[in-house]
């Protein structure tokens, strides 16, 4: 039988101890739905502002590594080394952001539709119980309207 290899690579496990200390994001007996969502939301923004800070200074200084004037070899391997860095860090955040795009994608797709329809289908009600509503009032409105104007004939 072929054996396992071995790696130096940790594995992650599901130990029962794993869940003692809580995380930030985790939701707590006193927080209810709308704040746990309204701190994942922030999460995700703080990512994403993370990212997109990374890449604006990565652009910043890479324009000013382009600066043109006498440079011996050294500046010049220098400053290459630099923006090659740059750019590395760059990639980096652009693929972060990817990352991020796909797995909100992926939120998106695989969200509770149930919770998604009963919403929808309480919304429908609401507004054909309003719609009934004003219906009755501009009913009334108009036999009031109506009303002396048949009386005078």
């Amino acid at each position: 039988m072929a054996e396992i290899p071995q790696t130096d690579v940790s594995r992650p496990s599901a130990l029962p101890s794993a869940n003692l200390v809580p995380r930030a994001g985790q939701p707590t007996i006193d927080q209810n739905s709308e704040e746990y969502l309204d701190a994942i939301e922030e999460e995700w923004n703080k990512k994403v502002d993370v990212e997109v800070e990374t890449l604006v200074d990565g652009m910043v200084d890479l324009v000013s590594l382009a600066s043109i004037g006498d440079k011996d070899k050294f500046r010049v391997a220098q400053e290459a080394f630099q923006a090659q860095c740059r750019a590395e860090s760059m990639i980096r955040a652009a693929h972060s952001l990817l990352s991020i795009t796909h797995s909100m994608k992926l939120l998106l797709l695989l969200s509770d539709e149930t919770q998604i329809s009963n919403r929808r289908d309480e919304e429908l009600r609401t507004v054909r119980v309003e719609k009934e509503t004003t219906q009755k009032k501009v009913a009334a409105l108009l036999n009031e309207l109506l009303r002396p104007s048949n009386a005078t004939k």
